[in-house]
């Protein structure tokens, strides 16, 4: 079960590492308002109308129907992170976040004792019957 999770996440970091510093472009093209092809990384087809208006004869004629529309994403080209990047205060939180969660995971026989060498204070007198508290 470990190694099968531990394969998921190595796939998912993998896709995320490379949709992020992939660029992408979105290609559309629109006839009468109307979507009529979309493609990622390469040129939309058109609707057809302008090689139709080529057909004629009048070079007067504009295609007033159709629109090209194309919108690029950028991808992250720097991926090599450093702790010196980072503000005085970022760099302090971070190093006190990791301590505190790597110490979640100590074992509990490892944990320290604070009153370990103290011994128990000795009692004088019983409360329970000066108060006059009993279970019953």
């Amino acid at each position: 079960m470990k190694q099968i999770l531990h394969q998921i996440v190595s796939i998912a970091m993998a896709i995320l590492v490379l949709a992020s510093t992939v660029s992408w472009t979105v290609d559309k093209h629109f006839c009468m308002g109307r979507l009529m092809d979309i493609s990622f990384f390469a040129h939309a087809e058109d609707c057809g109308m302008e090689a139709a208006i080529a057909l004629m004869d009048d070079e007067d004629i504009q295609n007033p129907c159709c629109e090209d529309e194309s919108f690029t994403i950028k991808g992250q080209n720097d991926l090599k992170l450093s702790l010196s990047n980072l503000d005085l205060d970022h760099q302090i939180f971070l190093v006190a976040f990791v301590q505190s969660y790597i110490e979640l995971f100590a074992p509990l026989d490892k944990l320290p004792i604070s009153n370990e060498k103290y011994p128990p204070p000795i009692l004088v007198k019983d409360i329970h019957v000066l108060d006059q508290v009993f279970l019953i």
